[in-house]
């Protein structure tokens, strides 16, 4: 049994702007206005940035019906539907908007291309909750594609006037090949004039291929319930390299590290760096002498913050 030689970790990895702002927004109202501060949906999927800020005030709620009068209200980073925010501002809440720009984006134009007369496709996954704020920021006329299968049976009213996007944190290769579908079936099709998978998921994404080619096995530090970290898992599967998502080093097993002497790292959008660190230290642990950082693109993107938060 070979004992663990090499730490590679991939660049870039971890937290992105998006995510930043979002955490960053949450801490920034408790210290305003003090706890508690209501937060509708996890900020973020990641069960550490969670439970810290739970700790520190913040309260996590899916329903409004959840949130006292007057009290100060997160969107969280994956957006709300329309629906959402006009319930909101009708009891009154003082709201802060957490929704990833890139995420808006798409709000945006789903809103544009509709009052055109345009119906959608919006390619992601049914129950993630970016996926339902963009499809509720329209009353109907948009059909939710998960697989190539979806493509195939798809009805929309007319194919004159079809529009796709997508969510943000999807694989880029499915989601090619989607779209690519797509196009054969409706030669029509109006596209986005930039991805809609955002900068941050196509680099980690990236990274993660070039990392595959060097190691024995991959860790992606994650949450479950983070649809870009689970894209990098089954990447990193696809490619032919063992693979495992764990929250935190705790959940590392001596078994995955059998006759692996080279092991790469990698984090989802919302995977604190300090977790990164952690399962570092557990590897350096059982035996890495070395630990060496992969070359990738430096993200400088920066969001501002919300009218009322700013310093």
């Amino acid at each position: 049994m070979a004992a663990v030689q090499e730490v590679w970790l991939a660049e870039p990895r971890g937290f992105c702007a998006g995510v930043d702002r979002a955490i960053d927004i949450v801490e920034r109202a408790l210290a305003k206005f003090g706890a508690p501060v209501y937060v509708r949906h996890e900020i973020v999927h990641n069960r550490h940035v969670v439970a810290d800020l739970r700790a520190r005030g913040a309260v996590f709620v899916e329903d409004l019906d959840d949130v006292p009068p007057g009290a100060v209200l997160v969107f969280s980073a994956h957006g709300v539907s329309r629906a959402v925010q006009a319930e909101a501002q009708r009891r009154g809440f003082r709201i802060f908007d957490a929704t990833c720009p890139l995420v808006t984006k798409v709000h945006v134009e789903v809103a544009k291309l509709h009052r055109e007369g345009y119906e959608f496709f919006l390619i992601g996954h049914a129950g993630h909750p970016e996926v339902e704020g963009t499809m509720g920021q329209v009353d109907g006329g948009i059909h939710l594609i998960e697989t190539l299968h979806d493509v195939a049976r798809v009805q929309p009213s007319q194919t004159e006037r079809l529009a796709v996007v997508t969510q943000t944190t999807l694989s880029v290769d499915d989601t090619a090949e989607i779209l690519a579908a797509l196009r054969v079936r409706f030669p029509a099709l109006r596209e986005p004039k930039q991805q809609d998978i955002c900068y941050a998921t196509q680099n980690r994404q990236d990274a993660v291929k070039t990392l595959a080619r060097q190691v024995d096995v991959v860790i992606v530090v994650g949450s479950p319930s983070s649809s870009n970290t689970n894209r990098l898992r089954e990447l990193a599967e696809r490619l032919g390299v063992h693979t495992y998502m764990v929250d935190d080093a705790s959940q590392l097993r001596d078994e995955w590290l059998a006759d692996a002497p080279r092991v790469g790292v990698t984090a989802g959008a919302s995977a604190p760096e300090a977790l990164v660190q952690g399962v570092v230290q557990r590897l350096k642990a059982l035996g890495a002498t070395a630990v060496r950082r992969m070359t990738g693109p430096v993200e400088t993107m920066r969001f501002p913050l919300p009218k009322g938060l700013k310093v």
